[in-house]
């Protein structure tokens, strides 16, 4: 630990990679492919991603930090980040899934540092305090180095979410039954995919599982290895990627996730419990879990205003909004668009832009 802040010491093979490629469809019309939800101060006056730095930059120094998005985003993504620079960012050919941009990445910081230890970080998660992330984060590199393992961070459910993956806890792993932090490492025992509300009921009274936040950390080189071993649709071409040949490689890559390809598969899976709260800032129902919320549970961004009105969710960046007697609504002004839905529906908003003409789904 250091001598300033308790916050732990920094190691030289520690590397972070952040994917911020994708477009959040689920807060539209607010997030769209030119300003996607990662540019967006929704959990704090900031934008996610300018959160998500912070966050890790003070365990990992900004010149072994790495930005995994589209070239269409670049600028944007360095003008919300200044003291960035292009070296910190990888451009992906194409949008492939993360179980290849990953692979990339790996390759990428294995060629660079054949001890680099990677951390896998989205850019629309709120994650509080920042100082437990880091400090679980380092453990967590330390039990990969040790176990070479694969490690996803998991967090003790709150609620039978049915939009998250759940990981079933196994045996504690061999030397971790004692652990600084008070709980140890374990096995993987198994991968359960968005359960029916039914089962993660039952997944939250068993105490035996854990949200898979998708948050990882491995050494780039065993990652590859196992996506070898594991990943018939990668494994012929991983040294493909590992050679440089990175055009090649996307060229044949199929879209494929990091957990379908690896986690699932893998006996060398382990994962650690979060000692921190964890949200995934994946739809407008977040919104009311990171934000707070008026007496009368309305959250608020921006110039809107709720008048004898209960439960609204408000977002407001194109000039005020009024709501006057309603209730239970998510009510967005933006870009000269006006949506409102009811609560309830915004997890269907995908449906709702199959519908639209393409030049409403993307403004």
């Amino acid at each position: 630990m250091s001598d300033t802040d308790g916050a732990p010491a920094p190691s030289p093979h520690l590397w972070t990679v952040i994917l911020a490629g994708g477009v959040g469809s689920r807060f539209w019309p607010v997030s769209t492919p030119a300003r996607p939800k990662q540019l967006l101060p929704l959990a704090s006056a900031q934008p996610l991603i300018r959160d998500t730095v912070d966050r890790i930059l003070p365990l990992v120094p900004a010149e072994r930090l790495r930005i995994l998005t589209g070239s269409h985003l670049a600028a944007p993504l360095l003008g919300a980040l200044p003291e960035l620079g292009e070296q910190n960012l990888l451009l992906e050919p194409r949008a492939a899934g993360t179980a290849p941009v990953l692979a990339w990445a790996a390759a990428e910081l294995e060629r660079r540092d054949p001890d680099a230890v990677m951390v896998s970080l989205h850019a629309d998660h709120v994650i509080a305090p920042p100082e437990k992330f880091r400090e679980l984060i380092a453990r967590a590199a330390e039990l990969a180095v040790a176990h070479r393992r694969l490690f996803t961070i998991g967090a003790v459910p709150t609620r039978p979410e049915t939009g998250y993956g759940y990981v079933r806890l196994g045996a504690p792993l061999a030397g971790t039954e004692v652990d600084p932090l008070g709980d140890p490492g374990y096995q993987v025992a198994r991968f359960v995919e968005k359960p029916d509300a039914a089962t993660a009921a039952g997944y939250l009274a068993s105490g035996e599982y854990l949200w898979n936040t998708g948050l990882f950390v491995w050494r780039a080189a065993d990652l590859l290895d196992e996506m070898q071993r594991v990943s018939p649709e990668l494994s012929e071409l991983v040294q493909l990627v590992r050679d440089g040949g990175t055009d090649a490689f996307f060229a044949r890559a199929p879209t494929l996730s990091i957990d379908h390809a690896v986690l699932e598969r893998s006996e060398r899976v382990g994962v650690v419990r979060a000692t921190f709260d964890w949200d995934d800032v994946g739809a407008w129902d977040a919104v009311r879990r990171t934000r707070p919320a008026d007496e009368a549970g309305n959250v608020v961004l921006g110039p809107a205003y709720a008048v004898e009105s209960r439960g609204l969710t408000l977002y407001a960046d194109d000039g005020p909004v009024v709501a006057f007697g309603v209730e239970d609504l998510l009510i967005v002004r933006t870009g000269g668009v006006t949506f409102v839905a009811h609560r309830d529906r915004t997890p269907e908003l995908k449906q709702l832009l199959a519908q639209l003409p393409e030049e409403l789904r993307n403004l």
